[in-house]
């Protein structure tokens, strides 16, 4: 998923329509919520904080092996084959606790501590539901198990501005639940990442009132196409028309089809990127930089298929992605022109003096410097700075969040949103799957 990196974070005006009423919950949507696993964290080491709740510390069988009082620190890492917890209190020396297994639970306890809801804190930021820390190679994950239900306000509050129309967030809602179920993985350690390698998910300061009702009020709601979950992919803002599936990936789905957007507002509509020589040279370090980049194949909104960059030692034929990743790019919705820096010619070197050249001797001596004289070689010519104009950012395929933010604008709601975008999807609840 795409990140709103720009615009909203940069302190945009934006219009905001009155206050929608918040639509009433389905009786067959309160059935429990599944369960999703998200990969918080990898690193050597973990730290932990029990905040106004009880933290309970378990190994793989379920088995308590100890508590932590509210204010205590946990910290987690390896040792040898096993994982080994340190916990320090708010009296007390520190003591540590072996787990055999690489495997260690940390629940919070509802109802004891100093009140407030249960949560536990990871790196500084609250979360809610349980978390399992397993070892894997020299590292440690941290992965949340949490219904949901109580993992969508974050993710709506993270990938989309809260104070958006309430239209726009429930469209966020519903494809982001969409899209966590769809990469459900039983046999696998976790379903999603907390990052835009699945959808943006920072636990629960990302969350607001609005996006809670957004969650709230659309609860169950998943897209389906035939029988199965769609794959309810986003994206920050096309430029002005979504790409087909097929094109950019390895399957057309019937559902994720190009269609017009109306992301005009988006502050990445139309951007401009200036890459000077350095950053060219160590883009392309096999062929020491670039100074022609040709775009050999589109798709049909223009995005590149295929580009092929000449520098000194070469040339690299790539494809849109790779040449996005190496240069940054926000979109693949892009063109490039060089700019050649201004050409430095060399200067001769001095003439020598006239003092005494108007004698035999004199004009032989003057004639033989010149014929000796160390004129410089020509400079090579200097590397170009590469301008790139394009449109949009992400990959361009389903929804575009600025153009649900403008359709929400408009007056469309957020099934209508919806249907734009992935088209042929149903909306209906989870339960009927």
């Amino acid at each position: 998923m795409t990140l709103l990196r720009f615009g909203w974070r940069a302190g945009l005006s934006l219009a905001l329509l009155p206050a929608a009423v918040a639509a009433p919950v389905p009786t067959e949507a309160r059935a429990p919520a599944p369960v999703v696993r998200v990969l918080l964290r990898e690193a050597p080491t973990l730290e932990l904080e029990a905040g106004s709740t009880v933290l309970r510390l378990g190994d793989a069988t379920g088995r308590t092996l100890a508590e932590l009082a509210p204010g205590a620190r946990l910290q987690l890492m390896r040792s040898g084959p096993t994982l080994e917890a340190r916990l320090e209190g708010p009296t007390g020396p520190p003591r540590r606790v072996a787990l055999p297994s690489g495997q260690a639970w940390i629940d919070p306890a509802p109802g004891r501590g100093t009140g407030g809801e249960a949560l536990l804190t990871l790196q500084q930021r609250r979360y809610r539901g349980r978390l399992l820390v397993r070892a894997e190679g020299d590292r440690l994950q941290a992965i949340n198990l949490i219904d949901v239900e109580s993992y969508l306000p974050s993710v709506v509050g993270s990938e989309m501005p809260a104070s958006w129309p309430l239209a726009a967030l429930r469209a966020q809602a519903v494809a982001a639940r969409t899209y966590a179920l769809r990469q459900r993985r039983p046999a696998e350690p976790f379903d999603l990442k907390a990052t835009v390698a699945s959808q943006v998910y920072k636990g629960v300061e990302a969350e607001t009132d609005s996006t809670r009702e957004a969650v709230r009020s659309t609860r169950s709601q998943v897209l389906v196409h035939g029988s199965a979950l769609i794959n309810a992919v986003f994206h920050s803002s096309s430029g002005g028309l979504t790409e087909n599936s097929g094109e950019i990936w390895r399957q057309q789905l019937p559902y994720l089809v190009s269609v017009p957007d109306f992301d005009q507002s988006s502050p990445v509509h139309v951007w401009q990127l200036r890459v000077e020589p350095d950053k060219l040279a160590r883009a392309f370090r096999e062929i020491d930089g670039a100074f022609r980049i040709e775009v050999l194949s589109t798709t049909s909104s223009g995005r590149i298929r295929q580009a092929r960059v000449t520098g000194p030692g070469g040339s690299l034929l790539l494809s849109g992605a790779e040449l996005r990743q190496r240069l940054g790019l926000r979109s693949t919705l892009a063109r490039f022109d060089f700019e050649a820096p201004p050409q430095a010619l060399p200067f001769p070197p001095p003439l020598p003096s006239l003092q005494g050249v108007f004698t035999a001797e004199g004009i032989r001596s003057l004639a033989s410097g010149l014929v000796q004289a160390p004129w410089p070689t020509p400079r090579p010519p200097a590397a170009p700075t590469l301008l790139v104009s394009g449109r949009g950012y992400g990959h361009g395929v389903g929804m575009s969040q600025w153009g649900a933010y403008a359709l929400a604008l408009r007056g469309e709601d957020y099934r209508q949103i919806l249907q734009h975008y992935y088209q042929g999807a149903r909306i209906q609840p989870y339960s009927s799957l």
